[in-house]
């Protein structure tokens, strides 16, 4: 059965419970399995970074899991990522296992031509 295109999720608390989405959020924080375990490196991405003095209420979140991988360069806390993948609920937790990805600047601010 083929699946359709990704649905595009302007923000994490439209993203659907199952299915292919894309998205952009800031990797909130990481967690690296110990040596002892198969290799896997996740990343908790937010719509928006944390605002000075913490977070005062939850937010909606996703849980990116790159299996076999130690480590991912340029994937750690603060980092805004475009990603996309099949979110399903793991642990009560939208999770998207080995998703594509891409490191986005810090602002999408329009360039300006001189």
């Amino acid at each position: 059965m083929p699946e359709g295109p990704p649905i595009d999720c302007p923000s994490l608390d439209v993203m659907p419970p199952r299915g292919r989405i894309r998205a952009v959020g800031y990797v909130e924080n990481i967690k690296i399995l110990p040596a002892s375990q198969a290799p896997a490196y996740a990343a908790s991405v937010v719509d928006a970074p944390a605002p000075p003095g913490g977070r005062r209420r939850p937010v909606p979140r996703v849980r990116l899991v790159w299996l076999g991988q130690r480590r991912v360069p340029g994937v750690v806390a603060g980092t805004r990522l475009r990603f996309a993948g099949t979110v399903a609920p793991v642990d009560g937790i939208p999770t998207i296992f080995n998703p594509r990805y891409e490191i986005l600047p810090e602002t999408d601010e329009p360039e300006t031509q001189a």
